[in-house]
C-alpha cells in the first residue's frame, strides 16, 4: 500500500528520505579510530561499504594506520590535520568516551563545513552535552544519530556507517528488501533483520537510534524519512521504556511495533540503556497503548491470536515480528521480497539432559551444526567430565564458603549443619563429587576406605610410627604417612581408572550401579595389562569377596572381577571409585581429573586414619582387634575412624555424636590456615598441568598448616574442661547427676577469672581467652548465640542426649556476665561443642585410667584432622581444576618488613 510522502516536518532534518541515510557518496572520518571497539568494527564497515572511511583520529598517533582487507586507513592527531592532508568527508563517527563526546562533535562541526551526518556510538552522554550538540547541529543543518547508537546501514546501497549492524558479516543479515528498521537496541536491529528473512522480508535502511536519555534522530524523524522512501513499504520499530518519542507519531506506512521491557516498570532507576528509565507514564505498557491507538487495535499480536489492522500490529516478543509483518503486509496486498529462509524454531547444536529421562516434547532433538562448528562440537561431545575455566584462586574457592555473618560454612553448596547429619563416608564423597552418595555408593566407598585404612606392614604406617616416636604432633605423624602415598604408589590405580573411563564412556552407560552387558567390551593388550598382574592378588580377592558380602552393585567391579584371579587390588579400587564418580562425571559436574584421582584421595584419607594408631595395630589378619575380613565386609568409614581413634567399636549414640562433630569441622572456608596450606602446595606444583600435581603434597600442606591453635580448638577446650572437672566426681557425663551443681562450679570459675582479669589489667596484660567462649563475630548483643551451637544443641535435645560438659559451658557464659567479668552473655561457640562432645566420648576411659591425658589431647587434635581432611581434599581438587600456577603467592607490593 503506497502512501503520500510527508511534505512538511516541524524540526530541521537534512535527510528527507531513508535512502539518503547511508549512501555510496558518504565519506567517513572516525574519531578515536584506534580504540578497542573501533579497531574491531571499522574495518568491517569499511570493507562492506567499498572503502568509505577516509581517515581517523587518535591524539598522539599521527602516522599510524588501521589495517583493513582493502587497504590501510590513515590516522591523524585531529580532524584538521586530516583535512589539511587533502581528505574530505561528510560523515563523522564518534567512538570517544562520554566526557569527550561534546568536544569531539564540536570539532567535527567547527573545522569541516561539509559535515552532514554525525553518528555517536558512545553511551551515557551527559544530558547537558547532548542538548548543546543538538542545538549546534540544528543550527548548522546536521543530522545526528545516537548517542549509544550502533550506527546505520542500507541494504540497497550496501553501506554501513558507524557501528556493528549486521555483525562481522553484514551481507548475511542485511538482505535487500522492503522493510525499514528503527530500533532502540543496536543488537536487536541485526536480530530483527535476521528474523525477517525467515518470513521472506529483506530490509532497506536500518537505524540503531540508541537509547540515551536524549535521542537525536528520533522516531518522528524516522517516520518523516520513511514516508518519502519509495523502497520501504513498511517498518519495524523496536521500542524500550523511557521517553515520549513515540506518543504522537505521524505514521505514513504499515508498522510492526515491538515494545519490550514491562518488567522495568517495577524498578526505580535506569536499567541497561541510560534512557530506559522506569516508574513514569512512559513505561512499556503505556507505549503499547500508544501504538494500539495508532493502529486501531485492542490487543497484542501473537501467532496464536493475531490482532492487527492494515496500519500495523503491536508485539512484545521479538520472535513474533516476522509473523506480524507478514500478516500486516498480506492485509495490504504486499508479497514477501524473496522465498522464506529457514524458521525460528529452536535448533540446538549440542545439549545434555544431565541424566534425566525427559518426555519427548521436552527432549529437543539436536541438528547437525554448520562447519567448522560441527567438528568442534563433536570433540566436545567426546569430552568426558567438566573442564573448568582457570582463574586466580587466592583466598577464593568454588568448594567452600564461610558466611561472615553466621559463621556457618557451606561445602559444595551444603551447609556444614546439614553435613553433620551425614556419615563420614558421605561427606568424604561430597568433597570430590559435589553431591551426596546413595546407599550403594556408600557401600562401595566403605569397602574402598577399609582397604586403604588397613595397612599391615606398610611403609605409610611405619613412617608414621617413626614420626610419632620422636615426639611429633598428630598432624605431622599423619603427614609422614601421606608422604608414603606418592605418585608411583597410586599410578596403577589411576591408570586403571583411565582404562575404565575410556572403555565405558562411549558405551552410553549412565548408571554404573546397574547390570551392564560388557561381553562386547574389548580390552586392548595394553589396557588389560593395566588391570591384571602376573599372579593371583590376595588383597584383590579379599576386596571382591567383601564386595559380594556387602551386596553392592557395580558394573565396573563386575567387569574387573570377570578378568580372573589375576586382577589387581588397584584395579578393584579404581572400579569402586569410578562407579561412585560415574554419575557426576557423565553429568559433567566433575572433571575427568577428579574421577581418575579419586583413588589417590581415598588412599590418603585411609592413610591419615591408619596413622592414628601404631603400626602394630595393623596385623596380618586384623585392624585394632577387628578381623580384616569383617572390616572389609561390614565396617563403615565412620566406624573405622572411631575405632582408630578410640580403639573400640562405637555404640549408636557415640557414633551419632562422632559423625556430627566431624561434619561440623569439614571446613571454615578458603581463608583458613589449613586450606591455604593445601592450596599453596598445589599452586606450587602448577594446577594448570594436573599431571604434575602431587595430591599427597597438598594433603601434607594441610597437615603441616594445622597446629595447636588452628587445629587444636578441641584440644584447648578439652584442657579447659579437664581443669574445671579435675576435682569433680563424675562417672558418666551422659547422665544428669543431681549432686553435681554446674551453676556453683561456673560461678566459682567466673569469680576467679574476674580476679585474674583484674590482676592482668593492673600489669598491663591482656586477659587470657576462655576456649569456646566469646567468638568475636557474635559479640555485641546482650545475649549471644552461635547458630551452629544452637543447631547441635537442638539435635541432641531431640534425641534426649545429655552432655554435662556442654551444659557447663552454658552456665559459664551466664556466670561470667553475672559476676561482671563480661559485658554481656557471650556465646558458646562450636569449638566448645567439639570439646564437650569429644571429652564425653572419652571420659569413662580417661576416668578409669585406660586413656591418658596425653592420649585424650592427641585424640582431640586427631579428630579435627579427620574432619578437616574432607574440606581440604575439596579445596585441593577445586584448585587443581580451577587454579593457576603460583596463584597463592602474595604480591611484593602487599608484603611488609618488620625491623
Amino acid at each position: 500500500m503506497k502512501r503520500a510522502a510527508v511534505a512538511n516536518f516541524k524540526y530541521f532534518t537534512g535527510i528527507h528520505n531513508l535512502a539518503d541515510i547511508a549512501t555510496k557518496k558518504d565519506k567517513v572520518c572516525v574519531l578515536n579510530i584506534l580504540g578497542n571497539e573501533s579497531r574491531g568494527v571499522t574495518p568491517t564497515s569499511h570493507v562492506y561499504s567499498g572503502g568509505n572511511v577516509v581517515f581517523g583520529t587518535s591524539p598522539g598517533r599521527r602516522g599510524e594506520v588501521l589495517e583493513t582487507k582493502i587497504g590501510p586507513i590513515p590516522v591523524y592527531n585531529n580532524v584538521r590535520e586530516g583535512l589539511e592532508a587533502g581528505h574530505t568527508f561528510n560523515v563523522g563517527v564518534v567512538y570517544l568516551p562520554p566526557a569527550a563526546v561534546r568536544d569531539g562533535v564540536f570539532e567535527l562541526i567547527r573545522v569541516n563545513h561539509d559535515i552532514e551526518k554525525i553518528i555517536i556510538l558512545t553511551e551515557k552522554v551527559a544530558l547537558h552535552d547532548a542538548r548543546e550538540i543538538r542545538a549546534m547541529a540544528q543550527t548548522r543543518g546536521i543530522d545526528v544519530f545516537g548517542g549509544n547508537s550502533l550506527g546505520v546501514a542500507d541494504s540497497w546501497n550496501h553501506v554501513r556507517l558507524g557501528g556493528a549492524l549486521g555483525g562481522d558479516k553484514p551481507e548475511e543479515s542485511l538482505r535487500k528488501g522492503s522493510v525499514a528498521i528503527y530500533s532502540n537496541s543496536g543488537n536487536f536491529t541485526t536480530t530483527i533483520a535476521t528474523y525477517l528473512k525467515t518470513a521472506g522480508w529483506g530490509t532497506t535502511t536500518s537505524i540503531s537510534s540508541g537509547k540515551d536519555v536524549y535521542i537525536h534522530f528520533g522516531p518522528a524523524e524516522f517516520m518523516y524519512a520513511l514516508g518519502n522512501d519509495e523502497r520501504s513499504k513498511a517498518a519495524v520499530l523496536y521500542v524500550e521504556p523511557g521517553g515520549y518519542y513515540e506518543e504522537k507519531l505521524d505514521i505514513p506506512k504499515p508498522v510492526v511495533a515491538c515494545v519490550v521491557g514491562r518488567w522495568k516498570s517495577k524498578l526505580t532507576r535506569a536499567v541497561g540503556h541510560a534512557g530506559a528509565l522506569a516508574g513514569g507514564s512512559d513505561n512499556a505498557e503505556a507505549k503499547e497503548h500508544w501504538f494500539m491507538k495508532h493502529f486501531g487495535v485492542t490487543g497484542i499480536f501473537t501467532p496464536e491470536k493475531p490482532i492487527l489492522s492494515a496500519k500495523g500490529a503491536v508485539v512484545t516478543d521479538v520472535s513474533h515480528v516476522p509473523a506480524a509483518m507478514s500478516a500486516v503486509m498480506e492485509m495490504n496486498g504486499i508479497k514477501p521480497d524473496f522465498a522464506l529462509e529457514g524458521d525460528l524454531t529452536l535448533k540446538p547444536w549440542f545439549g545434555s539432559n544431565a541424566g534425566l529421562d525427559l518426555p519427548e516434547d521436552l527432549s529437543i532433538p539436536l541438528v547437525t551444526p554448520l562447519k567448522p562448528y560441527d567438528e568442534q562440537i563433536a570433540a566436545l561431545s567426546r569430552q568426558v567430565g567438566m573442564i573448568f575455566p582457570r582463574q586466580t584462586m587466592k583466598d577464593r574457592s568454588a568448594f567452600s564458603f564461610m558466611d561472615p555473618k553466621t559463621q556457618v560454612t557451606r561445602v559444595s553448596g551444603v551447609s556444614v549443619l546439614d553435613a553433620s547429619r551425614q556419615p563420614l563416608e558421605s561427606n568424604l564423597c561430597l568433597a570430590l563429587l559435589r553431591e551426596f552418595n546413595d546407599e550403594n555408593d556408600n557401600a562401595l566407598f566403605n569397602l574402598a576406605f577399609a582397604a586403604c585404612a588397613y595397612l599391615p606392614n606398610d611403609p605409610a604406617t611405619m613412617m608414621a610410627d617413626i614420626a610419632c616416636k620422636v615426639g611429633n604432633a598428630p598432624n605431622l605423624v599423619a603427614a609422614a604417612a601421606c608422604s608414603a602415598i606418592g605418585p608411583q604408589r597410586v599410578q596403577a590405580a589411576m591408570e586403571a581408572a583411565d582404562v575404565l573411563i575410556d572403555l565405558f564412556a562411549p558405551s552410553g552407560l549412565r548408571n554404573a550401579a546397574e547390570v551392564f552387558d560388557f561381553s562386547l567390551t574389548k580390552l586392548s593388550p595394553e589396557q588389560l595389562n593395566k588391570l591384571v598382574g602376573k599372579g593371583k592378588c590376595a588383597k584383590a580377592q579379599a576386596m571382591l569377596a567383601a564386595y559380594q558380602a556387602r551386596k553392592a552393585h557395580s558394573a565396573f567391579v563386575d567387569f574387573v572381577a570377570s578378568l580372573g584371579d589375576k586382577v589387581t587390588a588397584d584395579a578393584v579400587l579404581a572400579a569402586l571409585t569410578t562407579t561412585i564418580a560415574w554419575d557426576a562425571l557423565m553429568k559433567k559436574k566433575i572433571s575427568r581429573v577428579t574421577a581418575r584421582s579419586f583413588p589417590w584421595y581415598v588412599m590418603l584419607w585411609g592413610a591419615i586414619v591408619a596413622s592414628s594408631v601404631e603400626a602394630a595395630q595393623h596385623k596380618s589378619d586384623a585392624f585394632c582387634g577387628v578381623a580384616a575380613t569383617e572390616l572389609l565386609a561390614q565396617w563403615s568409614a565412620t566406624e573405622i575412624a572411631y575405632l582408630a581413634l578410640f580403639g573400640e567399636k562405637p555404640a549408636e549414640s557415640a557414633l551419632f555424636a562422632f559423625r556430627t562433630m566431624l561434619g561440623l569441622i569439614i571446613s571454615n572456608g578458603p581463608g583458613t590456615i589449613s586450606a591455604q596450606g593445601a592450596k599453596g602446595a598445589v599452586s606450587a606444583d602448577g594446577p594448570e598441568t594436573p599431571e604434575r600435581v602431587q595430591i599427597n603434597k597438598g594433603m601434607v600442606g594441610f597437615l603441616t598448616h594445622t597446629g595447636f591453635a588452628h587445629g587444636g580448638n578441641g584440644f584447648e577446650g578439652i584442657q579447659f574442661l579437664m581443669d574445671c572437672f579435675k576435682a569433680v566426681k563424675l562417672d558418666d557425663p551422659g547422665k544428669a547427676d543431681p549432686k553435681l551443681d554446674l551453676k556453683a562450679m561456673a560461678v566459682a570459675y567466673a569469680k576467679s577469672f574476674k580476679a585474674e582479669k583484674a590482676a592482668r589489667k593492673a600489669l598491663g596484660e591482656k586477659p587470657r581467652d576462655i576456649p569456646g567462649v566469646n567468638h568475636p563475630v557474635f559479640k555485641g548483643k546482650e545475649v549471644n548465640f552461635d547458630p551452629r551451637e544452637v543447631f547441635i544443641s537442638e539435635q541432641f535435645k531431640a534425641r534426649g542426649d545429655i552432655n554435662v560438659f556442654h551444659d557447663f559451658y552454658h552456665e559459664v557464659v551466664k556466670a561470667l556476665f553475672e559476676a561482671g567479668a563480661s559485658p554481656n552473655v557471650f556465646c558458646v561457640n562450636i569449638d566448645a561443642v567439639i570439646a564437650a562432645m569429644l571429652l564425653k566420648l572419652m571420659w569413662k576411659r580417661y576416668h578409669s585410667g585406660t586413656f591418658s591425658e596425653d592420649s585424650l589431647r592427641a585424640a582431640a587434635f586427631t579428630a579435627f584432622l579427620f574432619g578437616r581432611m574432607i574440606g581440604c581434599a575439596g579445596d585441593i581438587d577445586d584448585h587443581i581444576n580451577r587454579g593457576r600456577n603460583m596463584d597463592m603467592r602474595t604480591e611484593t607490593s602487599q608484603c611488609g618488613f618488620v625491623s
